[in-house]
């Protein structure tokens, strides 16, 4: 029985310790949060990811005219 309670403490303190770290690390991703680099961050790749879907949005438009052209 003694053996169960000792597995069952280990067991806590890593399931303990592995919420405090992702608490810990996610503290600047919320809205207000202590870290403002992350959502900074975050923003400029999305909009660095807009602007490649733009990119590529546009140069499948110009092929795709391109075949219309030379098919007629």
């Amino acid at each position: 029985m003694g053996t169960v309670w000792v597995v069952l403490g280990m067991f806590v303190v890593v399931a303990g310790s592995a919420f405090g770290v992702v608490v810990w690390r996610g503290r600047g991703t919320r809205v207000g949060g202590v870290g403002g680099e992350e959502p900074v961050a975050g923003r400029a790749a999305r909009v660095r990811q807009q602007r490649y879907e733009a990119e590529r949005h546009g140069d499948q438009g110009d092929t795709w005219q391109r075949g219309r052209e030379s098919g007629g």
